[in-house]
């Protein structure tokens, strides 16, 4: 009964978000007391399953969630991540435009949500299409592909560090071989782009040339930009790298390593570099009502959405489902497949990527270990498995699909033949190179 009870949980869970439209937060809220109530659980233990499952998961990372997303709003604000775009674009070259975008969604999409992402980085997109002469289909499903590649299965964006965050993950790991998981997906997605969809004609609209090419002269350099960005990754992979466990070190160098190398450290630094960027430092924008409060109200929901996942997931721990569950499910062999399959699903039924991943992970946590997915490289690679679930498959029920179709003056049946296909592609890639990790190194 406790497995018919998860399953109506995941079905009332995607009905009360796209249906009803309740946000997901208390859907999520709501759906696991109900749970706890039905498969028999104390009422006590639902309560402490609500503390320990929303403060357990939220002291590990709402901080950094918090961090990110002040780190992403610099960039944004300054230019900074059009002075990236710029100089990506000089390396690539101008004509080669669908490959250029892809790589520069990428880039951007790491601190700065997609959907800001692509609105932010529009404006040069239906430039360089207009300049080169060719349809703007190309280079915004490679842009947007791009934007969901990093967003979906690289830390520091959010969706992926609260996966982590309730998984356990070595954060580092998760870096590690999320990168190249979705290199290998962005290729793939690139190559959709500039082969399949940019066979479409579309007419880039040049309204907002001028303004694309105002950001880019007003912004800071690319190199400057970048540090932010850079800085927190290779200190969170070196104290991966580093680990005192793994190499036996134990110095003081190592015990620097170790605490500048903590998410929450290395974010604070980039936060403190991120204040190199504007060109004249305005304290307001580290107000209540600046770029630093506009940021951590934009961060407020995704922090509660996973707090809330992490209630789920210890109630379903608590209930004694993960047994059960996972002797269940290891009769069919899925192996690392299981997870991707189930954000998919999630992702596909309710549209957002980050209550795909939270979701996923918060049921996949309390079966980790029936499923056999104990050492560390295994749950970072379970982390990045279901972020590339996250992104399969973007429709008319996933706000980001309306950014992407809407600005490029696509109609809906077009966006289905190249975004959400796209996306399918995107996810399916990530998941086969998890599944080669896996066998390699797990």
């Amino acid at each position: 009964m406790e497995i018919f009870y998860l399953i109506i949980a995941v079905i009332a869970i995607i009905i009360l978000t796209t249906k009803l439209k309740i946000h997901a937060f208390l859907a999520l809220f709501i759906i696991s007391i109900l749970y706890g109530i039905f498969a028999g659980m104390p009422y006590a233990d639902i309560i402490v399953s609500i503390n320990e499952g929303f403060g357990g998961t939220l002291g590990k990372i709402g901080l950094i969630i918090v961090l990110g997303v002040i780190i992403g709003a610099f960039l944004e604000n300054t230019g900074g991540a059009f002075a990236i775009a710029e100089k990506v674009l000089k390396i690539i070259g101008s004509k080669r435009v669908p490959t250029a975008m892809g790589i520069i969604g990428y880039i951007v999409s790491i601190p700065v949500f997609a959907d800001s992402g692509f609105m932010l980085l529009h404006p040069l997109n239906k430039s360089l299409s207009k300049k080169a002469k060719i349809s703007i289909a190309g280079p915004a499903i490679a842009l947007g592909l791009g934007l969901m590649a990093s967003h979906t299965m690289v830390p520091p964006t959010p969706g992926p560090i609260a996966a982590a965050g309730i998984l356990d993950a070595d954060l580092g790991l998760v870096i590690a071989f999320g990168f190249p998981t979705s290199l290998v997906a962005l290729i793939v997605g690139i190559i959709f782009a500039k082969k399949y969809a940019s066979k479409t004609y579309i007419e880039p609209d040049v309204e907002d040339v001028l303004i694309a090419e105002k950001e880019i002269k007003d912004s800071p350099g690319a190199l400057k930009s970048s540090i932010p960005i850079l800085v927190p990754i290779v200190l969170i992979v070196l104290k991966s790298v580093l680990n005192p466990t793994r190499t036996g070190l134990d110095n003081g160098f190592i015990d620097f390593i170790n605490f500048v190398g903590e998410p929450v450290i290395s974010l604070l630094i980039g936060i403190l570099l991120c204040l190199l960027l504007p060109k004249k430092l305005n304290y307001d924008m580290l107000s209540s009502s600046g770029w630093v409060g506009k940021a951590i109200k934009d961060a407020a929901s995704i922090i509660l959405i996973t707090g809330a996942g992490g209630i789920f997931g210890k109630i379903l721990q608590n209930s004694g489902i993960a047994d059960i569950l996972g002797q269940t499910l290891t009769e069919y062999n899925m192996g690392i497949f299981l997870p991707f399959v189930l954000a998919a699903a999630i992702k596909t039924a309710q549209g957002s990527s980050t209550v795909a991943l939270v979701t996923t992970a918060s049921i996949i946590m309390p079966m980790m270990s029936s499923l056999g997915f104990d050492s560390e490289i295994q749950k970072a690679l379970v982390v990045i498995v279901i972020g590339a679930g996250s992104a399969v498959v973007s429709h008319a029920n996933d706000s980001f699909f309306w950014v992407v179709t809407q600005m490029s003056g696509m109609n809906v049946k077009t966006g289905y033949r190249l975004f959400s296909l796209g996306s399918g592609l995107l996810g399916l890639t990530g998941a086969i190179t998890v599944f080669i990790f896996y066998s390699i190194f797990a």
